[in-house]
């Protein structure tokens, strides 16, 4: 099979590989469709985030849509030919955090394209039967990739509690600001403000619901008419960050989604005296299903997202598409085509 292969940064080749074998409780994906995320091109770009470093050759992507082409030993439950969605960690289901359901924390979690774990820019994936989705025919094959950035989505609105009438501040109209607009509104938001510095971004996020847009280099977020409940931080910038707390009004609930610096300066005094909460948030556990039904029903359109295909031997443009062109939002690679 072929793969799209970091060999170092800003260094992708394509190679022939040994297509792989479901082992035990596995299932062969022939993949269809994977999605460029902002790690992949941290990746690309720097050969490392934080800890986790490329010291070998590392196939990227980790929101990836296919067809089981073959199933392992005691697989039960999918079929060859069947279309699936790819939850990209697979947690050893034995420790502590995993038997209290958190399997996201999970510290022996093997996750696609980090080291040193290989990827789905490739065409063919073997990946545990339990973490393969199948998706209704509704769903199309990029929308059945972007589950994964939607299931993060999914988790930071669980995070915030958000409930039918809350208020909603999501910073950030990059994908993953752009699907907490959709799903904050699906769970029932009635206000749901968003912020960034990109016009594009900002109209993308009225037209896929946002009842109000905020351009941060004109506007404060602290200056709107009401105080929002419940803060999305998608943007992961220190200065928005601490500028979006300060507007949350009293008891407000911040959920950090985006990925910034290691530290960042904290309005303590805000944090105390409006006794605000705040968390963090690291991928995902048990959102598969909803994320599936929000997309099945209508009530979340990930395809409006993707303003870029590309073919596997064009991994490299898909990686770097957004620094050609500040109107993209989500570039997808087909292995298949």
């Amino acid at each position: 099979m072929r793969a799209a292969v970091l060999r170092g940064p800003r260094d992708v080749v394509l190679e022939e590989r040994p297509r792989p074998e479901p082992g035990p409780g596995e299932v062969l994906v022939r993949v269809l469709s994977v999605g460029v995320c902002g790690s992949d091109t941290h990746y690309y770009d720097h050969g490392r985030i934080g800890r986790f470093v490329v010291e070998a050759p590392l196939v990227l992507g980790h929101e990836a849509s296919g067809e089981v082409a073959e199933l392992g030993p005691g697989v039960t439950g999918l079929v060859v030919g069947q279309r699936v969605s790819i939850e990209p960690g697979v947690p050893d289901r034995t420790c502590r955090q995993c038997l209290a359901g958190r399997y996201n924390l999970c510290p022996d979690m093997r996750f696609l394209a980090t080291p040193p774990v290989d990827g789905a820019f490739a065409e063919y994936l073997a990946v545990h039967a339990a973490f393969a989705h199948p998706v209704p025919a509704s769903i199309g094959d990029d929308a059945a990739a972007l589950l994964e950035p939607l299931s993060v989505g999914v988790w930071a609105c669980r995070k915030g509690r958000v409930t039918a009438g809350s208020r909603v501040l999501v910073t950030g109209a990059g994908p993953i600001g752009l699907v907490c607009v959709q799903t904050a509104i699906a769970f029932g938001a009635t206000e749901v403000v968003v912020s960034d510095v990109n016009p594009s971004r900002l109209a993308l996020a009225r037209e896929l619901g946002a009842t109000a847009a905020v351009d941060a280099r004109e506007s404060s977020v602290t200056a709107l008419d009401r105080s929002p409940e419940v803060l999305l931080e998608c943007s992961g910038h220190p200065p928005a960050i601490g500028e979006a707390i300060r507007a949350l009004g009293p008891a407000g609930r911040a959920v950090l989604v985006g990925m910034g610096g290691d530290e960042i300066p904290l309005p303590l005094s805000v944090v105390q005296e409006r006794e605000l909460e705040l968390t963090g948030t690291f991928r995902y556990a048990n959102t598969w299903p909803t994320a599936i039904a929000l997309v099945a029903s209508g009530r979340v359109d990930l395809d409006r997202l993707v303003t870029g295909i590309y073919r596997l031997d064009e991994a490299e443009q898909a990686l770097t598409a957004g620094r050609r062109d500040d109107r993209a939002v989500k570039a997808v690679v087909r292995p298949a085509t």
